[in-house]
């Protein structure tokens, strides 16, 4: 699919709803729990996701506006949430993560982007030369990846609980990530 940015719009704005939906008020130990040692909880990935807002998506999306491949995107820390995070609760972060994100849909919609600026060059600190276009398509699959991500955590703490129907359940297959 060709990424149009009409499209994504609407998209990036229901992230934070429909993260909200999954996680608003459920207990501890759904909001906390992981797949194992090194693995993001559902607490952590909105964490992820609100350190994204503030230093990702219009932030590099201004840097290659005004500086095209001239200026490397800062790199991005992607384990910054876990001591930004610290001592809040769940339901901060998700009031934390909306804010951030209408506020940044306004930013982005107030840039008048064309479709020819989607074809806009940046550069990324690893990956090199980048478009526009292909920074705000991973912006939209991003935020899809964590929504799955998200589900696939709290799932997998069934795994043994779910008894012979795990044979029907292949997002709680730990062999695949």
């Amino acid at each position: 699919m060709k990424f149009v940015l009409d499209d994504a719009l609407p998209v990036l704005g229901r992230t934070p709803d429909v993260i909200r939906a999954l996680l608003q008020n459920i207990p501890d130990v759904w909001a906390r729990g992981t797949e194992g040692p090194d693995t993001w909880s559902p607490f952590d990935i909105v964490g992820h996701l609100i350190h994204g807002e503030r230093t990702d998506w219009i932030v590099r999306t201004e840097i290659l506006l005004a500086h095209g491949e001239t200026q490397a995107f800062t790199p991005f820390d992607r384990f910054a949430q876990f001591e930004a995070s610290r001592g809040k609760t769940l339901p901060q972060l998700l009031d934390t993560f909306a804010g951030l994100r209408a506020a940044n849909l306004i930013r982005l919609e107030s840039l008048g982007l064309t479709v020819d600026d989607l074809d806009r060059r940046g550069r990324h600190p690893e990956l090199g030369p980048c478009t526009l276009g292909e920074l705000l398509a991973t912006w939209v699959a991003h935020d899809l990846s964590h929504i799955a991500q998200i589900a696939r955590v709290m799932g997998r703490q069934y795994n043994a609980a779910v008894g012979p129907w795990r044979a029907y359940l292949p997002m709680l297959d730990t062999t695949r990530r």
